[in-house]
Formats: C-alpha cells, structure tokens, sequence
C-alpha cells in the first residue's frame, strides 16, 4: 500500500516539473483574473438603459425649473427697477412719466420739471436694463404708480407658458 502512495507522490513530482501542466494553470489562473477585472457587453448595455431612463425622469424637471429660475431673476430685476424709481419718487413726487421711460433714471428729462433731480442719477448702469432674455422692460406709469413688463421667453405681447408677460405688480402680490 505504501508503494502505491510512493508511486502516487512521484508522479505528481513529474507533473508539476511538465511544463505543458504549469503552462495550462498559468493560463487559466490568467483567465481567471481576466474575468474579475472586466465587464461583459450586457452588464455594461444594462447600466447604459438605467442610466438613460434615470436621464429621462430628471432633465424635464431640471429645464422646468431652470425656466422657473428666469421668471423670478426677472423679477427680482424688476424689484431692484422698482426700487430706483421709489427713490425717484421720493425726491420728485412722482414717476417719471412712460414717454420719459427709465431713461429718466439715467438723466434728467425735464429740469424744470423735476427739480429735486439726484444730481447722479438714480441708475449707475449705463444700459437701461433688461429681462433674463434680454430685452429691455416696458415701463407704463400714471404719475402716481407704475407698473414693469417683461416680454418673456419670445420677446412678443402675450404669450403662455414660459412665453407669458411678466408684470412687476403680478410679482409684488406673489411674494
């Protein structure tokens, strides 16, 4: 029986010195390490299809908002309008009047008629200012009050949606 362990014992001493059997473990041992490392075509195709349907529910939302953002920027750009033609108010008892515009804000339109004029003007920015889209206010007065339209996203009267008129007044209620 021991003959048979001792027989046993070298012919495995002759295999592990063949170097066909080293080179079949060194390959497959490759293999293996091969087969951790990477990934197959369908764990990477399912990935992709998680990740573009995750991309679907969200950018929606995220352009909704990002139009929602503009509409308040443009009226806290017409609080900061608002603000400078207070100020004029407070020094000429009234508005300027709509012919003047806010260019009244920059100069003064009529000296006679608004003496108390700030002898820098009420605006520090050259341009008369604009809308998120870029497009100068409308500015409508009475004398006593006035009120600032935005065009909104097409620049055109009217309007739904992201493209409807944005008045001062209709921000001042809503906040």
């Amino acid at each position: 029986m021991f003959e048979f362990l001792i027989q046993i014992r070298e012919k495995n001493k002759i295999l592990r010195n063949n170097k066909y059997f080293l080179l079949t473990k060194q390959i497959k041992s490759q293999q293996v390490k091969t087969l951790k490392n990477g990934f197959t075509l369908i764990e990477l195709l399912i990935v992709i299809a998680i990740l573009a349907l995750l991309a679907s529910l969200v950018v929606p939302k995220v352009i909704g908002s990002f139009d929602g953002a503009k509409k308040d920027l443009v009226c806290v750009q017409m609080k900061s309008v608002a603000s400078m033609l207070d100020t004029f108010h407070l020094h000429n008892d009234k508005y300027p009047d709509t012919e003047e515009g806010l260019e009244a804000l920059k100069s003064n339109p009529d000296e006679g008629k608004y003496s108390n004029y700030a002898s820098g003007g009420y605006m520090k920015e050259k341009e008369t200012p604009k809308d998120s889209w870029q497009t100068p206010f409308t500015y409508i007065s009475t004398g006593k009050e006035f009120d600032l339209i935005s065009l909104g996203a097409d620049k055109k009267e009217g309007g739904e949606a992201e493209n409807a008129d944005i008045y001062f007044s209709k921000c001042s209620q809503s906040k």
